[in-house]
């Protein structure tokens, strides 16, 4: 049989599962799931990295977690069973905190310390709701803004006069997040997602949960990104941008978006004046040098993390690119 997609299919990978093992996902989230949490907040921030997966790369895991591995009764009475109790988070997770009703009532010194350990070793932490609260008690959101629900500002700010109070749903940096809850969540991952694959990708998963985010005065509406771009053109920016760590060839990009190859190409040619192929190594090159100038990443590192097996190619195709090495950006950045 030939897989053959119409173009209206609404995903480009509609034959594969979106759920993923840690064993198989670029990134994991560790989820903590405080009793009373709100069943909401949890699937918006789930759904966006599910979608994400559908676009062609193994891109998010996540497990759920309890104090003690124990089930969780959610705010509207649903029990959730998790994957396992909160110890076992590995040092330098990525940890998010969900939480609403009553969320200190059961929060240990040995839960607070395990904030602490991740926070200690690098680790990336989030909170949603009233969340915020636990994670400020175990001391973890110092230099931090901080966003959280508008009903727990006033009780936020008494208690916590030094930390500086976002008046945005959401707050966003390299370790930490934190937002208000319910619908945030699929702000919050979005946003994720734009800052790990590019806005193209983020965009795409929008619109397959109908969720506009122009709304954000900081955002452009994907019709004001893309002006008249047709419908597999931002596709394949996704599926390109969901896959910047192992390069798929055009053919499968074509297959996951249901258009030819010829078809692609001349639409690429006529709306950006490259091939997809050209344009496809030029967000690779463009990724290889953000992480170049802004990390302390080794230049090797950066070629696998943009797909490239060959560092001589990689080397080759960034100078053309960027008019110097990639050794010349890493040093700026190291600097």
């Amino acid at each position: 049989m030939i897989d053959t997609y119409p173009e209206a299919w609404p995903y480009p990978r509609p034959d594969s599962p979106p759920l993923l093992s840690p064993e198989q996902a670029e990134h994991t989230l560790d989820v903590w799931l405080v009793p009373k949490f709100s069943m909401l907040t949890l699937f918006c921030m789930l759904e966006p990295l599910r979608v994400a997966n559908r676009f062609g790369r193994d891109l998010f895991a996540w497990r759920l977690r309890s104090a003690h591995g124990d089930d969780v009764v959610a705010s509207n009475g649903v029990r959730i069973e998790v994957d396992g109790d909160l110890a076992s988070v590995p040092d330098a997770a990525h940890l998010m905190v969900v939480s609403s009703y009553e969320a200190e009532a059961t929060i240990t010194a040995q839960e607070r310390a395990v904030l602490r350990r991740v926070a200690a070793h690098g680790g990336w932490l989030g909170g949603l709701d009233t969340a915020p609260f636990i994670l400020a008690r175990a001391g973890v959101l110092e230099g931090h803004r901080v966003a959280l629900h508008w009903e727990s500002v006033p009780a936020f700010r008494r208690e916590f006069p030094g930390l500086r109070i976002s008046r945005e749903r959401f707050e966003a940096d390299a370790t930490r997040q934190t937002g208000a809850g319910g619908i945030t969540g699929i702000d919050m991952m979005l946003d994720r997602i734009e800052r790990d694959y590019g806005p193209a990708l983020a965009d795409a998963v929008g619109r397959q949960l109908v969720h506009d985010r122009h709304d954000e005065p900081s955002r452009e509406a994907p019709e004001a990104r893309y002006p008249g771009l047709p419908r597999s053109v931002v596709r394949s920016l996704a599926v390109m941008e969901a896959n910047l760590t192992q390069a798929l060839p055009i053919p499968e990009i074509c297959r996951l978006v249901g258009q030819s190859q010829r078809q692609l190409t001349r639409l690429f040619l006529a709306h950006f004046g490259e091939t997809p192929k050209q344009c496809y190594l030029g967000m690779r090159l463009d990724r290889a040098q953000r992480l170049l100038a802004g990390s302390h990443c080794r230049v090797t590192e950066a070629a696998l993390a943009t797909g490239f097996a060959h560092l001589a190619h990689f080397s080759r195709a960034y100078r053309t690119r960027f008019g110097e090495t990639p050794r010349e950006t890493a040093a700026r950045g190291a600097a």
